[in-house]
């Protein structure tokens, strides 16, 4: 029988419920309960559930009992660490809570800290902790590794975890849980509260949440579960004009969406990619006749400029958002009434992350518009309505640590203190992401810690790590805590260049460069490496041209242009999920489903079954036709970009050996295309290639292994891998490496360890992630295990309709602006009317 709430809550709490015209929830109240009792408890409930109320509420009521800090009496440190994925999450959830606690009275101090808070504020929170702390696993990382750590956590009580989904199953979420060890060892009554909207495997974060012991029983913490919530109201966005065959720009959808926007009073639009957010503010700008408040959102944006938008947000003063998966996580602003989605979802947990963040209210529908932005993606929100209803979760499951991440949280301890490696070992082993490593690898890593393995020894620069007689390991020198403290964290975004607003050159001649004015934000060096001066392109909402480069700094100007560029982002686009996968492939297979597709789409659906065949739900259909003197192959595995690249790579190398003389190859999300000379069609049909032996999984083997030793995709992952571990360090003392640097850095070091030591554990991790990161290996082999035997051949005389989409991917070049979408209207028109006839 559970506890009512007279009995559960002081007389504050329940006068301030009332004043509200509230009453304490029951799952509230449960995990009040729950954690008064010493567990730890996973929190699942529907957006506007009063998740995060709830998770807060035993540590005020906890922190209310305990009283104020009287003069004279010790200092107590931090009582409760809340950890977010999102910056902004955190800033947000800060602002939120610092209203009940003021309202109330309570003795309870509250302070963010995240990479915005300044330095000296950081600093202050080490010698004066607060009760509260609201923070992100970077930081965690970063308070851990001082050797005050002990003393600022030594009586903390609880940790929150929000939006636990989206941290554990990252790199990010295997630091935290090394961090999660570290702290229940510091404070061995530790509590902690998960909080999570979506998820598909509850049991692995009820695992992630307790230590773990170190025989094979996995424990398990206590669950609370919410059930109902209101049914969200989710559309296609309705349209007369055209849709796109190819592309990810919906531009043809403005003139709907900005209809959309004027009949709602608040709007989050979210986009996939940073360069969609700048494209679609720039063009909603543009047709902004009733000059609608408006505006952008996305994390390249500087800190400022980001702070401003969330505060008019939460204002009410904005009428529409434009933003990336900057915001997609539990900020809570109830006056948001409508959410859009432009692009498909690609996963149905994302959408109803996304989703949730209109009205949110448990209590009252979410309303969504999805505006696809070519036709396969018409098809794929309408596999996304169908999961929505069926309340379908397709979070990714949990992730073996990562070797790396290891490698960089025993740096991070020898920087706390000196540690024996046994004890550290155990300590590790009570993290969920690593209760299976074994010693011997643990071993190897300490190893590598401290001297950077067989081969790199006898380099005195990676010596950081000294073995004392008594078998306790401790740092070389100082600057390697220093160094450390500089590069924590897992996310390796590729090289940024600060970009800041400057008055333009003099027309006609080289004025020099005067300091540079207000910061805008980041912007990635690859892509400013390519402009020449005088260039202009989109950024921060605003058309900007090109003034030159001054160290670390992008100088910029304002400036008029019909067609700027638009800066794209590396490693932006998120994968199709395997559950949205499947749900596109029965759709397609089944004609009758049909019903509520858009006219246009349903018509290229039924040319596709008349003039070539339809995939079937859980084989492949191969096309071969000849065009402009080659021979095409198109595949339609459905399964996500990342699989059908690797796919792609390695049936060019088969068909090579064959003889057909492949050109190259496409992929999308939908399909693959690959080209030649030789006519597959007749080798096909006259038994030269058998497309069952083209497409058997024993190309996961030699050929993948032969493959990966002559491509650049393991030196890119290998980077990514040695910067995470520590062994290449991005930033220095007043200064940082350019992108060229760390690449000459890492690609001399993993040639020397394929050489000499091909066994180190970087490059073990470095397989690791491209195995399931960039090459998709574990998908590519489900597929081609589900198509085995279910290869379905039509050789044709043309391009057929369902192929068309991959086909217009073939040679396309980066035309920006409304050129673009001429251009490939064009050439789209002509392959076309060669489909559709």
């Amino acid at each position: 029988m559970h506890a009512p709430a007279d009995d559960l809550l002081p007389q504050a709490f329940q006068t301030w419920f009332a004043s509200r015209g509230w009453a304490p929830r029951a799952h509230q109240l449960d995990l009040l309960r729950l954690t008064e009792s010493g567990h730890s408890t996973l929190l699942i409930a529907p957006t506007g559930a009063g998740k995060t109320l709830a998770g807060f509420l035993p540590s005020l009521v906890s922190l209310t009992k305990r009283g104020r800090t009287k003069p004279g009496m010790a200092r107590r440190g931090i009582h409760t660490l809340y950890i977010s994925p999102l910056k902004a999450l955190a800033v947000d959830i800060a602002r939120n809570l610092e209203a009940p606690v003021s309202e109330m009275g309570l003795p309870v101090t509250v302070e963010t800290r995240t990479g915005d808070t300044p330095a000296h504020k950081r600093q202050r929170q080490k010698q004066a902790p607060p009760d509260i702390l609201l923070t992100t696993p970077e930081q965690v990382a970063l308070l851990l590794s001082d050797p005050a750590a002990a003393r600022m956590f030594d009586n903390l009580d609880t940790i929150i975890l929000d939006e636990l989904h989206a941290l554990v199953t990252s790199k990010r979420g295997d630091l935290l849980s090394l961090g999660l060890a570290r702290l229940r060892r510091i404070a061995p009554g530790l509590k902690a509260i998960g909080l999570s909207a979506t998820v598909a495997e509850p049991d692995d974060l009820r695992a992630y949440l307790v230590a773990q012991p170190a025989e094979e029983t996995r424990l398990l913490a206590e669950l609370v579960k919410v059930d109902g919530g209101a049914t969200p109201d989710i559309s296609i966005l309705e349209t007369a004009e055209r849709l796109p065959w190819s592309g990810h720009t919906a531009r043809y959808a403005l003139a709907g969406l900005y209809r959309v926007l004027k009949e709602h009073r608040t709007t989050l639009i979210f986009v996939n990619t940073r360069s969609q957010a700048e494209m679609l503010f720039q063009e909603l700008w543009r047709i902004n006749d009733d000059n609608l408040p408006i505006a952008l959102h996305h994390g390249s944006l500087d800190v400022g400029q980001r702070r401003k938008v969330e505060a008019a947000m939460a204002a009410g003063s904005l009428r529409a958002i434009v933003c990336t998966s900057s915001l997609d996580l539990g900020i809570d602003w109830g006056d948001v009434d409508l959410v859009v989605n432009v692009g498909a979802p690609k996963g149905a947990s994302r959408l109803a992350q996304r989703i949730g963040r209109a009205n949110h209210r448990m209590d009252e529908p979410s309303k969504a518009i999805l505006v696809p932005a070519n036709r396969f993606e018409v098809i794929e929100c309408q596999a996304a309505l169908a999961a929505s209803k069926a309340g379908a979760q397709d979070t990714p499951p949990l992730r073996d640590g990562g070797l790396d991440v290891l490698a960089q949280h025993v740096l991070g301890m020898a920087c706390a203190a000196p540690f024996f490696p046994e004890e550290l070992y155990f300590e590790v082993l009570s993290a969920e992401p690593y209760r299976r490593l074994d010693r011997a690898t643990f071993d190897r890593i300490v190893d590598f810690v401290a001297t950077g393995g067989y081969a790199l020894k006898t380099y005195e620069r990676y010596a950081r790590l000294r073995k004392a007689a008594d078998g306790s390991y401790r740092i070389s020198h100082p600057r390697v805590a220093q160094q450390y403290r500089l590069n924590v964290g897992t996310i390796v975004e590729a090289p940024m260049l600060k970009v800041r607003l400057v008055r333009s050159r003099a027309a006609g001649r080289q004025s020099p460069l005067g300091r540079g004015g207000r910061p805008l934000g980041e912007i990635e060096e690859w892509f400013v490496e390519q402009l020449s001066l005088g260039d202009t392109f989109l950024f921060a909402g605003e058309v900007l041209r090109f003034e030159g480069i001054r160290e670390n700094e992008a100088y910029v100007s304002r400036t008029r242009s019909e067609t700027p560029q638009i800066p794209s982002y590396q490693g932006g686009k998120f994968p199709l999920s395997t559950y949205l996968a499947d749900r596109v492939r029965h759709m397609l297979a089944e004609p009758e489903s049909w019903g509520q597709l858009p006219d246009q789409v349903r018509e290229w659906l039924e040319i596709q079954r008349h003039r070539s065949k339809l995939p079937t739900a859980d084989g492949l259909l191969v096309e071969t036709f000849p065009r402009a003197g080659k021979h095409y192959m198109v595949a339609y595995p459905f399964d996500g970009r990342l699989a059908h690249q690797t796919l792609g790579m390695l049936l060019t190398r088969r068909l090579e050996r064959a003889g057909a003389r492949p050109l190259g190859f496409v992929a999308n999300d939908y399909a693959l295309a690959v080209w030649g000379l030789g006519d597959l069609s007749a080798m096909i049909l006259q038994g030269r290639l058998s497309l069952d032996e083209l497409f058997d999984a024993d190309m996961l083997g030699d050929d993948l292994d032969a493959w990966l030793a002559s491509s650049s995709l393991l030196k890119r992952t290998f980077r990514s891998c040695a910067v995470i571990a520590g062994l290449i360090e991005r930033r220095h003392p007043g200064k940082e490496k350019t992108g060229r640097q760390v690449t000459v850095s890492s690609d001399l070091i993993y040639d020397v360890l394929r050489s000499h030591e091909p066994d180190h554990v970087l490059l073990r991790a470095t397989w690791h992630d491209a195995a399931t990161g960039l090459l998709d290996i574990l998908r590519l082999n489900e597929l081609l295990s589900r198509t085995h035997g279910r290869i379905t051949h039509t050789a044709l005389a043309r391009v057929s309709p369902l192929a068309v989409p991959v086909m217009l991917e073939i040679g396309r070049e980066p035309v920006y602006g409304e050129a673009q979408e001429a251009l490939l209207a064009g050439a789209a028109d002509d392959l076309i009317g060669e489909a559709m006839g």
